[in-house]
């Protein structure tokens, strides 16, 4: 793979939904790659916004960078993907794992999408575990790690890996797995896939959370530093005690309160629904309670 000291990674940070955006270049070469890019999303205004993204996109501008490919961890539950906007804006291609088959089959028909396009094709290309993408002069494999979502992968370019929500900070611990299509047991191995690389390999998150005791928000950290100190799966807990734990804890676990309508986004790959006969786009929010 492409030498690590080619690669530049800068991170943009979203407080309103915690979420990290990666900005990831071969300067030399004026080209790059963004990871899990962010649709700003007022909840009570009903309005979204690209001030996010185009951060990213502007930052790209200053190097004179070509943005090849927005490569999407997995279909997010917590925040709105801006990876449309930024195909539009670049003629960049949209990257996911191949399993977001399986969530758009579990959600397109709960929120009547019948616009989403089948067997994937609202994303450019749908990554198999192996594949590879050459940028510049960086090579970028894919990992598949589900267990979080069937369609999560995680994206190594030589010893740092963007690992999407499979791991948080080792204060913070892992994933939830109670999404359908989430997997424990799958989760767990996912993990320590990762973990089996080397000890210094660099790992990047897509979200942080300030735990208490801790001062400041961190996005990155280590194989090393998982196996030590993580608090769900450090080294030497077993696959039986990581999915007792994780099917305890995520039975407490309230759902993301963007979870309707990122799906409905991001199974899109970052479009918004088409709009309605009188012209508005809406998204939609599946109730349950009395009545008929």
């Amino acid at each position: 793979m492409g030498a690590g000291a080619d690669a530049r990674i800068t991170a943009f940070f979203d407080s309103a939904t915690n979420s990290v955006s990666y900005l990831v270049a071969d300067i030399a070469a004026r080209a790059a790659v963004i990871v899990d890019p962010v649709l700003d999303f007022d909840v009570g205004a009903s309005t979204v916004g690209t001030h996010s993204a185009d951060s990213i996109l502007a930052a790209a501008d200053r190097d004179q960078l070509t943005i090849h490919w927005v490569l999407e961890t997995h279909p997010h539950a917590d925040h709105l993907s801006a990876a449309d906007h930024v195909r539009r804006r670049t003629g960049a291609k949209i990257g996911v794992g191949a399993g977001i088959r399986q969530v758009q089959d579990r959600f397109a028909p709960l929120f009547g999408a019948d616009d989403v396009k089948p067997d994937g094709a609202d994303f450019d290309r749908l990554f198999d575990d192996g594949d590879t993408l050459a940028v510049g002069t960086l090579e970028i494999e894919v990992m598949a790690t589900p267990g979080h979502t069937p369609a999560c992968v995680s994206y190594r370019v030589d010893d740092a890996v963007f690992v999407g929500d499979t791991l948080f900070m080792p204060d913070y611990g892992t994933a939830r797995t109670d999404f359908p299509g989430g997997n424990a047991r799958q989760l767990y191995r996912s993990i320590r896939r990762i973990l089996s690389l080397p000890r210094e390999t660099r790992l990047f998150l897509c979200h942080d959370y300030e735990v208490p005791g801790r001062d400041g928000f961190v996005w990155m950290t280590t194989v090393g530093d998982q196996l030590d100190r993580n608090i769900h799966i450090h080294a030497g807990v077993t696959e039986d005690e990581y999915v007792t734990m994780r099917q305890a804890r995520d039975s407490t676990l309230r759902a993301p309160k963007l979870l309707y309508p990122a799906i409905q986004v991001n199974i899109r790959a970052g479009r918004l629904p088409p709009g309605d006969a009188n012209g508005r786009r809406y998204l939609k929010l599946p109730v349950t309670g009395p009545g008929p």
